[in-house]
């Protein structure tokens, strides 16, 4: 079933269907820091015992709260450009990012903050435009590939999405993005790579996208999408199936090199 899906998806990238959504599991495999380090870093800063704030509530409330206290997340935000862009940390070596590059991805969203998706098109000499704000999106170009910084970017604190207030406004779905992101869905396959099958913020955006499709197109059927695991989740499995995602899993011991197996198969391995 799994290879059958797999072909299905492949058909779809060859007619250039497929929209890319990147998650933080991508930027992770680069070596950078989990968002552990980045809670006990708030605790630390905070004069809070790290274990202990860790159960006080979800990295979005604790983030939250670290607003509170400092006034705006511009601290947070600046420890994390400087922790996750480290001078260890380099994706010249990421297959996995040379796969999304060389892909016929046109259409790149991703959650992630961080300049890795970009460093990424840049060491490899592929032109691409940022999107950010409802001001960038006047320099797209169809020949270049668009990347949307859906939960905002390091250069730019306003957009970004961490705490628990800038989540619920996100909740909303009516940003400029937003309605973007609906424009581009339409008739497209989405594939999504690197989140976790438990991130209620992505399972949200699954199940808007959902709605949305039914909204806009009642009675056509939804194009299929996509999600890769590096494990089988057969309740995860039949709970994305009723929003139109199917689960890819595709099981290794090292989950960058499934998900890098998994990227050859889709895209090809030149």
């Amino acid at each position: 079933m799994a290879m059958e899906k797999l072909e299905q998806l492949h058909a779809a990238y060859q007619r250039d269907e497929v929209i890319l959504f990147v998650g933080a599991g991508v930027s992770f495999s680069l070596g950078l820091p989990p968002w552990g380090a980045l809670i006990d870093h708030m605790a630390k800063q905070l004069g809070i015992e790290p274990a202990a704030f860790r159960g006080y509530g979800s990295h979005l409330t604790l983030a939250e709260y670290f607003r509170l206290q400092h006034g705006s997340i511009g601290p947070l935000r600046s420890w994390m450009d400087r922790e996750w862009h480290g001078s260890s940390i380099s994706v010249q070596g990421s297959r996995v990012h040379e796969l999304i590059v060389k892909g016929r991805f046109r259409i790149v969203y991703t959650t992630n903050y961080d300049r890795w998706l970009e460093a990424a098109y840049e060491h490899h000499q592929a032109p691409y435009v940022k999107i950010v704000s409802v001001a960038d999106l006047a320099r797209i170009r169809p020949d270049v590939t668009q990347i949307i910084k859906f939960h905002g970017d390091f250069e730019n604190d306003a957009s970004i999405v961490l705490d628990e207030s800038s989540y619920f406004h996100r909740l909303d779905f009516e940003s400029p993005l937003d309605i973007k992101l609906r424009a581009d869905v339409l008739g497209r396959s989405v594939l999504f790579i690197g989140y976790s099958l438990t991130d209620i913020n992505i399972r949200y955006l699954f199940f808007k996208l959902s709605r949305l499709w039914k909204a806009s197109m009642p009675g056509v059927q939804q194009p299929r999408s996509y999600i890769f695991s590096p494990v089988r989740n057969q309740v995860q499995e039949a709970v994305l199936a009723q929003w139109g995602i199917e689960m890819i899993p595709l099981e290794r011991d090292d989950p960058s090199q499934a998900l890098t197996e998994f990227l050859e198969a889709v895209v090809g391995s030149g």
